[in-house]
């Protein structure tokens, strides 16, 4: 009889054994599955497939709701995706759950810039600022926000701090420089484009800003020079057309400017400082009837700028329209009258 108790107590045992094992296995399958869905949604980010991610992470979040990880991939995705309504509320909730994670309202921030809203985006970015103050990203896209708001010196301070982090970040240099030449900081300005320029050559529009810069301090060919080098790797965008055309008429290269101003105006038809500086290159050149069409166009896309009635009064005059130019010539006197602030000129501009 001894024997087939014992026979039946170890059957006894294993059964208890395998319950134990089915039980555990299936305890530990959700979490299995959601580790193996968390992995394939970060592989799937880093190839930026961010359908796939998208896909990963929501199916890790339906599992585990309360994973933080499946949360911040799937706000990410959203992100990427352009998603922005998605991940403004995934990330709304998400942060509202984890108020204290960095990322989450990193996010957040982002999914609110680009859809536009930027109050909002700057408040989770500092939000997340508060919590990661060493982070670059944070700082850059603080100050992103920023510039797109006009607030040129909380921006500075902003990237200032970003490049302490990331000194060899060519495009934080160059916002920086255009923070600065907003705040009248022309010569810190222009180190800054220096610095992207050296550390990266191809910086995008870094000898445009450079330009620039140098141009607003009267030094017009150092300015020409980085327009051309500009030109050569842009030689279709209207404001390195223009400003390009622009310089050269300050420094009385006529020919080459009229060639510049007038592709300025090609590319970029509502322009109103390209039709005027064309509408003045023209009357230079003593071609005052196509001076005058150019002159017109830029008062009405700018009928409040001075300079455009100065100039067509004296085009007008020297065609013999004495009647019109008269007209020109009291509106110029009006509009002159009503902004003595600009040094007598609604505009600040030389005629």
């Amino acid at each position: 009889m001894a024997k087939p108790r014992l026979k039946f107590r170890r059957l006894a045992i294993w059964l208890c054994l395998l319950s134990l094992i089915c039980i555990t296995g299936w305890a530990q399958s959700p979490n299995a599955s959601v580790q193996q869905l968390l992995r394939g949604g970060q592989t799937a980010l880093g190839a930026g497939d961010y359908a796939s991610a998208a896909h990963n992470f929501e199916r890790a979040r339906q599992i585990a709701p309360e994973n933080l990880e499946a949360n911040r991939g799937l706000a990410l995705s959203y992100l990427q995706m352009g998603r922005l309504r998605e991940a403004i509320q995934l990330g709304s909730d998400a942060g509202a759950r984890w108020p204290r994670d960095a990322e989450l309202q990193h996010w957040l921030g982002l999914a609110y810039f680009k859809a536009g809203q930027n109050e909002p985006a700057l408040a989770a970015l500092k939000r997340s600022e508060a919590i990661a103050s060493g982070s670059f990203d944070i700082h850059f896209d603080v100050a992103l926000v920023l510039l797109q708001q006009s607030q040129y010196a909380p921006a500075a301070d902003e990237l200032e701090r970003a490049i302490k982090l990331q000194p060899s970040h060519a495009l934080a240099h160059v916002l920086l420089g255009r923070a600065y030449q907003n705040t009248n900081r022309t010569l810190q300005a222009i180190e800054q484009f220096q610095s992207a320029l050296k550390i990266d050559p191809a910086t995008p529009l870094g000898h445009y800003h450079l330009g620039f810069a140098y141009a607003s301090l009267g030094r017009n060919q150092e300015a020409i020079a980085e327009y051309r080098k500009e030109f050569v790797r842009s030689p279709d965008n209207p404001q390195v057309v223009y400003q390009l055309g622009h310089c050269l008429l300050e420094t009385g290269e006529l020919k080459d400017a009229l060639s510049q101003l007038k592709r300025a105006t090609e590319l970029d038809p509502i322009n109103a400082d390209a039709a005027y500086d064309l509408g003045k290159a023209l009357l230079l050149d003593s071609n005052v009837e196509a001076a005058v069409t150019a002159l017109k166009r830029s008062i009405q896309l700018k009928p409040g700028d001075a300079s455009c009635h100065y100039q067509l009064a004296r085009a007008l005059q020297r065609v013999g329209r004495t009647e019109e130019a008269q007209q020109e010539w009291k509106r110029f006197a009006e509009l002159k009258k009503a902004q003595p602030e600009m040094g007598g000129m609604a505009t600040g501009r030389p005629q």
